[in-house]
């Protein structure tokens, strides 16, 4: 009869600390209301936070380089008529940010490096194409200008924000609800996840599945994929017995 060992983890007894107060950031109202996604998003200058807003959707942009308590009335960027659903900086400007709502509409912002005294209220562009609320964007990863979106309405549009045209919208092509997109590093192909437990990669520009996966995780909760540095696909599921799964895809 041969015995299981349980190899004991060298992390297993280790706790986080926290960061002193002056290193932190502290009361912010961060939003109960968001997409299976995250409420933030970094780059080099700047935190992005998705917050609760009464009458409409906001987040507040924090510089890297000041820290500590946040004033209560510290400007936000306001716009949407419904909450906010997801947030992206654009990979080629530090200074631009993209957010998406439950309004069914796509804003871009021009960030400037100074704190303004008031609400940023007025986008560079308004996109507007969905006919549900939108809880997905992605700048392209190399050119520029390119906007990905996507909604509840099954929908994956592609924008110039450059000029507020819609370049391709990807119809027809998830059967429900989309849970998560990603480009690839050269942003030649996309990959999606769908409650439909399907893992589509997509050629944008041919508007075609060039590979599909079913179930590649058997449970009920979502999936999500991306691309990592060799073209593989990593996704994350559970298994029927609501275990957490990753894979690793060719």
């Amino acid at each position: 009869m041969s015995r299981r060992v349980v190899r004991q983890s060298k992390f297993r007894h280790v706790f986080g600390q926290p960061v002193k107060a002056d290193q932190m950031y502290e009361d912010i109202r961060v939003s109960k209301v968001t997409w299976d996604s995250s409420f933030c998003a970094v780059n080099p200058k700047f935190v992005a936070i998705i917050v609760e807003a009464g009458g409409g959707g906001a987040f507040i942009v924090l510089p890297l380089a000041k820290t500590g308590r946040v004033d209560k009335n510290h400007p936000l960027v306001t716009g949407h008529t419904a909450p906010v659903l997801d947030i992206d900086w654009c990979p080629h400007n530090d200074n631009v940010i993209a957010s998406a709502s439950e309004d069914t509409t796509v804003m871009v912002w021009q960030i400037p490096d100074y704190v303004p005294v008031r609400n940023l209220t007025e986008p560079v562009v308004t996109l507007e194409g969905h006919s549900k609320r939108v809880g997905i964007i992605a700048w392209h990863p190399t050119a520029r200008n390119v906007l990905l979106s996507a909604g509840s309405d099954n929908l994956v549009i592609l924008w110039n924000v450059g000029t507020g045209e819609m370049l391709l919208a990807l119809a027809d092509m998830h059967a429900d609800l989309i849970y998560n997109v990603g480009w690839n590093r050269n942003g030649s192909l996309l990959v999606t996840t769908c409650k439909d437990k399907r893992v589509r990669v997509i050629d944008p520009r041919k508007r075609q599945v060039v590979a599909e996966k079913a179930r590649p995780h058997d449970g009920a909760r979502p999936i999500r994929a991306i691309f990592v540095a060799n073209g593989k696909i990593f996704t994350t599921g559970f298994s029927r017995m609501s275990e957490r799964q990753l894979g690793l895809w060719d």
